[in-house]
């Protein structure tokens, strides 16, 4: 019955988050990036470097079988190489849209 229970809310909490993802405003992501991102990541194609152990956000978003809805909730959750950003769930989504644009 739990496991019942937790799969149906990490369903519910993975669908919540696609809804933000397709609502996504890249434009805002841009912000987000250019004032979280852009020390590390090249975060734009006018951006002239940027660290060289992180892969531009135009490569990320090219990955074979990217996911927005994933990499927003990916950056909601802190890692060790990441700084702790405290993104709200619409500005990880706006990001996550950012980085798909870039792809394209």
């Amino acid at each position: 019955m739990h496991r019942t229970s937790a799969a149906l809310l990490s369903l519910t909490f993975v669908a919540a988050l696609a809804n933000y993802a397709s609502a996504a405003d890249a434009r805002k992501g841009e912000t987000l990036a250019k004032r979280w991102c852009a020390a590390c990541h090249v975060v734009a194609s006018d951006q002239q470097r940027g660290n060289t152990q992180s892969p531009p956000f135009s490569a990320i978003g090219r990955m074979p079988g990217f996911d927005e809805g994933k990499v927003a909730l990916f950056l909601l959750a802190p890692h060790p190489r990441m700084p702790d950003m405290s993104l709200s769930r619409a500005e990880a989504a706006d990001l996550a849209a950012y980085i798909a644009a870039q792809g394209r």
